[in-house]
Formats: structure tokens, C-alpha cells, sequence
């Protein structure tokens, strides 16, 4: 109850103080491009029920493409670039903490796929309402510019970035209090000024990594690709990746690898179809 109090009224002081900005950046979105001025995505909320996200349009109204943003896009508008590089255009969740869809602190609403593709760790993450920020989220701050750097941007959003930024947002609401949650909503707008202060929780993976930098003799046929372990300002025991990838000639089925790691596992359709003796 305490938590919820508090996001209405931060969200509500915050949208009022907002407003200015959002109408100058809706006038300016439609003068220069075509299109309506909000961007909708269906999102999944606490108890895995889907809502609508709401985000200042960054892009071009209507064109096809992925649903994620994996580095450079043709798609964004050049006032898009600026929007995103100062988050102006996650602006419009605060409607959204206010409607109860989202909190000010917690884990990133994600689209459905990734929920279906790590199920029991979102079952987990989704107890509680998903976030505007949370320490994954500002480790990533820069995701974009990480992605751009992978050989494989998908491949490595879905095999490092997306287990990392679980394991954090996990770790995160098993010790989040009222504190903590202040700590973090500081740190937003800090980050937010000063894009460097991201590295307070953890050294980014280096996307230039191979996809097998080392082999475990322990363990044929598996590739591991390690990361440092660093130390973060709030948790000490976060921004550490592991990824235990299974090499099989079934991968070519999917644009993504089969994660094999210790405590959190992608269930891709491949999984699926070998769990159920099933055939692609």
C-alpha cells in the first residue's frame, strides 16, 4: 500500500511537471513526420496480464520491422534519436503507473515473446507490477549502443543481455524496500544527465565477444563464454553473465541460440519440441 501511494503521487507530481515538455515534443512529432503522436505495444503486467505500454512515437508510423530495436535503426526519426537518448519519450508511462499497469520501480515490462521464451523466470518478475526503471535497466541505459557492437545483435540480446537483466530485476525485488526504490528513482534522473554513472552496476558485457571464447573439458560439445565479475554500487553481487550455449545443428531452426545456463534456461521452440519428444 505504502508503495502504490507512493507511485501516485510521484507519478501524478511528475506528469504535471512533464506536461510542458510532452506537449512540445507531440507538436514537433507530428510536424515532422506522419502519424499519430503516441506509440502503443502490448506489454505483460503483474500477474502476466498484457496492457498497453504508452511512449512518445519514435519512429516511422507503420513501417515493418522487428519488434525489438537491436542497435541503429531506420526507423527512428531524427527527433526520435533525441527522444530516446534522453528517455523524454518514456514519459508517457507515468499514465500508466497511474492506471496501475506499471510502478515507478520495477523490473521493464517486456513484449510477450520474451515471456514465453523465459517463462519461469518472468512467472517469478511478474509477481509484482513491472517498472519504469530498475537497476537493470539503468546498468542498460545504453543498450542500444551494446547491441550495435554484436555480431549478432538478436542472438546477443536474447543469450546475454536478457538473462543478465533477469538475474539483476530477480535480485532486486527479493530486497527492495521504499529506500532502495528512492535509491533508484534518484539514480533514473542521474543516469539519465550522465549516461557514464551506468557503470555503477556493473561492467557491460563485451558485445565483441565470440559466440565460443573457451571450452569446458567438463562439459563436451558446450562453449562458454565468460564475463567479469564486477561490483556494483547497490548490489555487490550483480553484472556477472555466463552463457552455457548447447551446440547442436538444430539451432539453424531458430535466429537465436538454445540458452543452457544454470538458473535461467530460454525455452525456445526448440525446447519445447524436444521436451515433448515433438518434431520441428
Amino acid at each position: 500500500m505504502v508503495k502504490r501511494l507512493v507511485d501516485v503521487v510521484f507519478a501524478a507530481v511528475l506528469l504535471l511537471l512533464a506536461l510542458p515538455v510532452l506537449l512540445l515534443a507531440a507538436v514537433w512529432i507530428r510536424v515532422s513526420s506522419p502519424g499519430p503522436v503516441l506509440f502503443r505495444q502490448v506489454r505483460m503486467g503483474r500477474g502476466v496480464r498484457p496492457f498497453h505500454i504508452l511512449k512518445l512515437r519514435t519512429m516511422a508510423h507503420a513501417e515493418a520491422g522487428l519488434a525489438y530495436t537491436l542497435g541503429p535503426d531506420p526507423r527512428i526519426t531524427r527527433f526520435g534519436k533525441w527522444l530516446r537518448r534522453t528517455k523524454v519519450d518514456e514519459l508517457p508511462q507515468l499514465w500508466n503507473v497511474l492506471r496501475g499497469e506499471m510502478s515507478l520501480v520495477g523490473p521493464r515490462p517486456v513484449i510477450p515473446e520474451l515471456v514465453l521464451e523465459f517463462n519461469v523466470e518472468y512467472s517469478d518478475l511478474l509477481l509484482v507490477r513491472p517498472g519504469l526503471t530498475d537497476p537493470a535497466s539503468l546498468k542498460y541505459s545504453q543498450e542500444t549502443r551494446l547491441l550495435a557492437m554484436a555480431a549478432d545483435p538478436l542472438d546477443f540480446f536474447k543469450r546475454v543481455v536478457t538473462p543478465d537483466k533477469i538475474r539483476i530485476s530477480l535480485r532486486y525485488i527479493q530486497r527492495a524496500n521504499l529506500w532502495t526504490d528512492l535509491q533508484t528513482m534518484a539514480m533514473t534522473g542521474a543516469v539519465c544527465c550522465v549516461p557514464a554513472l551506468s557503470r555503477l552496476y556493473g561492467r557491460m558485457p563485451d558485445a565483441t565477444v565470440g559466440l565460443a571464447a573457451s571450452r569446458n573439458d567438463s562439459f563436451p560439445g558446450i562453449a562458454l563464454v565468460p564475463f567479469p565479475q564486477t561490483e556494483s554500487l547497490f548490489m555487490p553481487e550483480v553484472a556477472y553473465s555466463a552463457s552455457v550455449v548447447e551446440e547442436v545443428p538444430q539451432m539453424a531452426a531458430v535466429p537465436w541460440n538454445l540458452l543452457q545456463m544454470p538458473d535461467i534456461v530460454a525455452r525456445s521452440t526448440v525446447a519445447r519440441a524436444r521436451g515433448s519428444g515433438s518434431s520441428l
